[in-house]
């Protein structure tokens, strides 16, 4: 009897590969939002994104254009 489950070997990488310039959600250490367009990253997972802005309480408190984000800062990144 097969015994294995259905597992999700996806690597936190090759998530972020799909998510290629497609809308991201970020979330920083200290609780500041970031959206925008994911330019591109590293193994490090330092972003680069495009037509990003500052969210606060989920709008949009600036417009920043292109910012570098720094991998150990991030929380989370969510699609969308």
């Amino acid at each position: 009897m097969n015994t294995q489950k259905n597992v999700n070997t996806s690597r936190p990488l090759d998530v972020l590969g799909k998510s290629l310039n497609s809308q991201v959600l970020i979330k920083l250490k200290g609780g500041v939002e970031f959206r925008g367009s994911l330019k591109s990253f590293d193994m490090h997972m330092n972003l680069v994104l495009n037509d990003a802005e500052e969210l606060v309480g989920g709008d949009t408190s600036r417009r920043l254009g292109v910012v570098l984000i720094r991998g150990d800062n991030i929380v989370y990144i969510s699609p969308g």
